[in-house]
């Protein structure tokens, strides 16, 4: 059977017609999936996937191009959803880390935590904001943007720049010695 022929009778329920569709265009998929993800590996499980979407998406192939064809398009879409998710739990991780660091600093400088939010409130809003948004409450830089109207590039500006504000507030320099003092001296 022709393509075009297999495609209709996989949409009817043919499960052969759909099994023979895949097994013919596996190995070109396998083979693009390389060449984007480098590992073997992913590039299976994105092929699977990729599958497992034609499906469910079967019905709505036009056969505009080859099925090969959307099917590329398709792995190409998991792929690049597979990359956003990493960046997200990536970026997860580092703010994470950063709230880490800043906690653990406090505790090795005998501080409370409590300091530190005595910190963030002597920020202004328009720093204030954007460090509550990341760090509390978990945004992304481009959802802050959104939300306060402010380009991405601004708010991550602003972000670490308030949490060099509150790391200095919480080990200030005594201006005598040059050394750094705790926050109970004044």
């Amino acid at each position: 059977m022709e393509e075009k022929e297999l495609v209709k009778a996989a949409k009817k329920g043919n499960d052969q017609a759909l099994a023979e569709l895949f097994r013919t265009s596996y190995p070109f998929l396998l083979k693009y999936l390389l060449k984007l993800t480098f590992n073997q590996q992913n590039a299976e499980d994105v092929a699977q996937e990729t599958f497992s979407k034609a499906i469910e998406n079967l019905s709505k192939f036009k056969g505009t191009s080859k099925f090969s064809t959307w099917l590329i398009s398709i792995a190409t879409r998991v792929y690049l959803d597979q990359k956003r998710k990493q960046k997200r739990e990536i970026s997860w991780l580092k703010q994470e880390q950063s709230v880490r660091k800043l906690k653990w600093e406090t505790q090795a400088n005998n501080q409370a935590w409590d300091d530190v939010m005595e910190a963030l409130g002597q920020l202004d809003d328009d720093l204030r904001i954007p460090i509550l948004l990341k760090h509390y409450y978990g945004f992304s830089y481009e959802e802050i943007g959104k939300i306060i109207k402010m380009p991405e590039g601004t708010v991550k500006s602003r972000v670490h720049t308030g949490i060099k504000k509150v790391r200095k507030e919480l080990n200030p320099i005594d201006e005598e010695s040059g050394f750094t003092k705790p926050l109970s001296q004044g």
